[in-house]
């Protein structure tokens, strides 16, 4: 199941979200999010470093939470669009 679809175009983030998925499965939504966030991470820190962008993974995961961190204290944009509810 895909959970999430994001893309840059008109020079910002545009991105397809499933919210809802963990509705009636008794796993806190937002805490389902976090995990999901984390391992994107880590796969995003993976990939810098096989690309030869990073020399190590551990430096390049660093990286990435400190930007995510600044990103969530002091945003760059707004976060604008809209919300659907997902079907039950």
């Amino acid at each position: 199941m895909e959970m999430a679809r994001v893309w840059v175009a008109q020079q910002g983030l545009h991105c397809v979200l499933n919210v809802g998925t963990y509705r009636n499965s008794g796993i806190r939504e937002a805490k389902a999010w976090g995990i999901m966030l984390a391992d994107m991470a880590r796969h995003v820190s993976d990939a810098l470093v096989r690309n030869g962008m990073e020399t190590d993974a551990e430096t390049a995961l660093a990286v990435v939470r400190d930007q995510m961190l600044n990103e969530l204290d002091r945003p760059s944009s707004k976060t604008t669009g809209e919300f659907k509810r997902t079907k039950q």
